[in-house]
């Protein structure tokens, strides 16, 4: 549907921005969801008024969508569609708005979180019980996430002034369509750098898979699809000799859409070799949003969340915590998994062999949802 298509680009075009942003550090290891990123954010959005309102839906890029198309009747579709039940994959997100109970939350905006966003806004004492809300909200993101995210607010990260906490946390785990024999997986070297290598266990599997190459920036796409197809992971594999930060700059949603085509790419036999990998990142969101040019929302007197309370508020946290473990059966994520490839003489089957930098995204087929991407170039 439109308001689908309007959502995904939207979506996309801020998966990417903040891949780029929270990837300055080219040496680490990136992992998020997007997705459950955008969902949380459009939820205080919803609640933000004047400029607070127009900073963040050019961040979010909801400006994009023309002023016909409701936002949050989008998400609302989008996330029933990505939380049903019935899938062959587990996915559980889990937001919240966490508000100091002194600020008065008005009852619209509430009935609004719980419509479109399978979310409540939860009322709690910052002001004289902060180590208990502290731990009532890891509680419940724990809880939320299979026990996968325990600590998301580590010890002083709220405090008696803290008016508003935004919690976003994902677990996702799928199997792979076609799993990786263990016995195959052996110690390999992983080139980090052109004068660095580490050990990773590689796995490996011979099979049919959908893949293409983009000339433009020398680098192949595989597609892994998980179990039932729903979810697919891409894996964007630059040849050796071309640094993946080219191919991180070049990435737009357009090309991304455009490079990613399961219709345009060939369905061949290939050698894929992918490491076995565990990534575990927290990201406190605040710079990395500021940086995008969401600052007036997190200023006491400029923020207006007038949509929300009559109170002053200013939006105090926004913690993002993801998981993700790739492994021969598949991928287990509170967050995402990842392959690579090399084209050699057309005689041999090609090999995709992941054994230096990539990007890897967990794309929802049905919607185009980026619900994770990751960039993994340091076991």
């Amino acid at each position: 549907s439109a308001i689908m298509d309007v959502l995904a680009e939207a979506n996309g075009t801020f998966a990417l921005n903040l891949l780029k942003t929270l990837g300055k550090d080219n040496s680490k290891n990136v992992f998020f969801s997007p997705m459950s990123m955008s969902c949380a954010l459009a939820m205080v959005y919803m609640g933000a008024k004047g400029n607070t309102a127009a900073q963040m839906a050019q961040v979010l890029s909801f400006n994009k969508s023309g002023s016909g198309v409701d936002i949050h009747q989008g998400f609302q579709a989008l996330l029933t569609e990505v939380n049903k039940t019935g899938t062959q994959y587990l996915l559980r997100t889990a937001n919240r708005l966490f508000g100091e109970k002194s600020c008065d939350f008005l009852s619209s905006f509430r009935d609004s979180c719980q419509k479109f966003y399978q979310a409540e806004m939860e009322e709690l004492d910052f002001i004289s019980a902060v180590e208990k809300s502290r731990k009532h909200i890891n509680s419940w993101v724990a809880e939320k996430t299979e026990g996968k995210i325990a600590e998301l607010l580590s010890p002083g990260s709220v405090d008696p002034l803290t008016r508003l906490v935004l919690v976003n946390a994902v677990y996702f785990k799928g199997n792979w369509n076609e799993q990786f024999d263990k016995e195959n997986t052996k110690e390999r070297p992983f080139k980090v750098s052109k004068n660095e290598e580490k050990p990773v266990q590689m796995m490996f599997m011979q099979s049919t898979f959908k893949k293409t190459y983009i000339g433009e920036i020398f680098t192949q796409i595989l597609v892994l699809p998980y179990v039932g197809k729903e979810l697919n992971m891409i894996i964007m594999l630059p040849d050796e000799t071309t640094d993946l930060r080219t191919v991180e700059k070049e990435l737009t949603y357009e090309k991304f859409v455009e490079w990613t085509r399961l219709d345009m790419m060939d369905e061949e036999k290939v050698e894929v070799s992918l490491p076995r990998f565990k990534l575990e990142e927290s990201y406190d969101m605040e710079s990395v949003l500021c940086s995008l040019g969401m600052t007036d929302a997190f200023e006491l007197g400029k923020a207006d969340f007038s949509g929300m309370s009559k109170t002053d508020l200013s939006l105090s946290k926004v913690v993002h915590k993801s998981f993700v473990e790739v492994n021969e059966e598949g991928t287990e994520a509170a967050a995402a998994t990842a392959a690579i490839m090399m084209m050699r003489c057309a005689r041999f089957v090609p090999r995709f062999c992941a054994d230096h930098p990539f990007l890897f995204f967990i794309q929802h087929s049905k919607t185009n949802g980026i619900l994770f991407c990751g960039r993994f170039s340091s076991p």
